[in-house]
């Protein structure tokens, strides 16, 4: 037995430390349990059901009330008549009852065959209500004068209708259609390439910008730090503004870029750079590069400033030129952070939303999954397509982190 190996007995110091160690977690464990797990079982639960946004409520039955015609006079006719409808095209109700309270000097001519009155609880048994059910059940009325002179409102005491039904979204019933109808569109496909594209190419390109800018700023000179504060811009400033500003300044009839270009004699005529394909989608990229490229440039700068000067004075001893400083002495030294940076990037890059649907809103050819999310489930109601979009994301998520971490170990081991 090696003697340099821990021992494999755990005294009751080390046990009672361990679940104090468990006892302050458990919060944590917990806040991400309600925050993270739950709405990610919640989605894959929608996203085997066949559920639209109307079926988020349950059917219910409804009842208006109310009197037509004009009860001025003692003895005066008219007809009481409840609107009675199902909420749900989709669901019937079973066994729908109603319940009502008469008011005080109002007479009930001609019960409804459904109904039966007691004192002044007036009592309905209507049976099952099939989807989209709609209905106007009168019964002919008279009045006397203790009706009249207290100005009875109906609203007052609303008839209570109950029934048997059971939701979609808590039943047991689970279906694969909600996935075949994605992967049947042929179209899903291409959603599928847009949001690889623009994750990778989002991706790579902010971390080379902000390799560069973090490189460039790496040195002591007048104005450095506002320089820094500068570079921050695009990440800080609200989405909506900086979306806003682009769209205008690219806009194919008041935007300065084709102006100038046109003045230039680059381009003969206005470019649609957001209405077109391809050049949509290479604009949006382009974004995204833009407004994020000053995180990765934070991080890189904060590991560049960490590196001790001295190989960079030997190497300047041993006649290396700035190429090969940077690709033997900084690059191996910045590839921890750039790794976990790139992994963060493409994770948040291919959930993003906001800036495609600001600038966009998911035309041209700018289509991704979690637009797809969106106008699956809130354009055309259909919730359960949209969470299977959103599953399909998180699939795919967790098959690049799989891959990406496998292949860091590999690297890690050579």
């Amino acid at each position: 037995m090696n003697s340099n190996s821990p021992p494999n007995n755990i005294g009751p110091l080390q046990k009672r430390e361990a679940k104090l160690a468990w006892r302050m977690l458990a919060p944590t464990i917990i806040s991400i349990a309600l925050v993270v797990i739950l709405p990610l079982l919640a989605i894959f639960w929608i996203s085997f059901k066949p559920i639209g946004l109307a079926d988020l409520r349950p059917p219910t039955p409804s009842a208006y009330e109310r009197i037509r015609g004009d009860l001025t006079n003692a003895g005066d006719k008219a007809i009481l008549e409840y609107r009675l409808r199902n909420s749900s095209r989709t669901h019937s109700i079973l066994d729908v009852s109603m319940s009502d309270i008469i008011p005080s000097g109002l007479t009930i001519l001609q019960l409804d065959e459904r109904c039966s009155l007691d004192g002044s609880k007036l009592s309905c048994n209507l049976g099952d209500w099939e989807a989209g059910y709609n209905e106007k059940m009168q019964m002919p009325v008279t009045a006397n004068q203790v009706f009249i002179d207290s100005k009875f409102n109906l609203n007052e005491t609303k008839a209570k209708l109950k029934g048997k039904t059971s939701s979609i979204l808590f039943n047991f019933t689970f279906t694969f259609d909600n996935f075949i109808y994605l992967f049947d569109a042929r179209e899903f496909w291409g959603v599928i390439g847009v949001t690889i594209f623009y994750a990778t190419f989002g991706t790579i390109g902010a971390l080379v910008v902000g390799l560069f800018a973090a490189m460039l700023l790496n040195r002591n000179f007048r104005g450095q730090g506002f320089l820094r504060g500068l570079f921050l811009f695009p990440y800080v400033a609200p989405v909506i503004a900086v979306a806003f500003t682009w769209v205008t300044l690219f806009d194919p009839f008041s935007g300065s870029a084709n102006s100038l270009l046109i003045q230039m004699k680059v381009i003969s005529e206005p470019f649609n750079f957001f209405g077109e394909k391809p050049q949509a989608l290479i604009m949006v990229t382009l974004f995204e590069v833009w407004r994020y490229f000053p995180m990765s440039f934070l991080f890189i700068l904060a590991r560049m400033q960490s590196i001790n000067s001295d190989i960079y004075e030997a190497a300047d001893m041993d006649g290396a030129s700035p190429f090969q400083k940077f690709y033997y002495l900084s690059l191996p030294q910045l590839m921890g952070i750039l790794s976990v940076l790139f992994l963060l990037r493409f994770i948040w890059t291919f959930n993003k939303f906001d800036d495609i649907f600001l600038l966009t809103g998911g035309n041209a050819g700018t289509r991704t999954l979690t637009v797809n999310v969106y106008e699956q489930a809130f354009a055309i109601s259909n919730i359960g397509a949209g969470a299977a979009v959103a599953v399909v994301i998180f699939i795919i998520l967790v098959i690049f982190s799989i891959f990406f971490f496998k292949l860091l170990s590999k690297e890690e081991g050579l």
